[in-house]
């Protein structure tokens, strides 16, 4: 059965048009935002959440962003997830929406460029 359309999703890829075509992926009650296959956003209870290193973490504080807190079920510990929310001045403004984005894109970037690689099993 084909899962129904989400209006924030078509928001959010509405939002981040001016950094090209994204993709957005259901996950784990949430989803992912895609570009050039990486993850560079998370969305959860209608929130957009951009992955961040510790620069770009200060900047989006600094626009008064709070982070994507998870809460492991078996024990209550919170675990900090690497992201924090989208400026809520930039949800009415693609342009400048994009130019958070494209920093959250440059952040996965560098994170995967970082990761060692791996061989797969054949």
């Amino acid at each position: 059965m084909p899962k129904t359309p989400d209006p924030f999703h078509d928001f959010v890829a509405e939002l981040f048009a001016p950094m090209g075509t994204v993709s957005i992926r259901r996950m784990f009650g949430g989803a992912g935002v895609f570009r050039d296959g990486l993850m560079f956003a998370l969305l959860g209870d209608d929130t957009v959440y951009l992955k961040t290193d510790a620069r770009l973490r200060v900047d989006l504080e600094a626009e008064g962003s709070a982070p994507f807190l998870w809460t492991k079920p078996s024990t209550g510990e919170v675990i900090d997830m690497g992201y924090v929310s989208l400026p809520s001045s930039a949800m009415d403004d693609p342009d400048e929406a994009s130019q958070w984005a494209r920093r959250a894109l440059s952040v996965a970037k560098a994170k995967a460029a970082a990761k060692p690689v791996t061989k797969r099993k054949g």
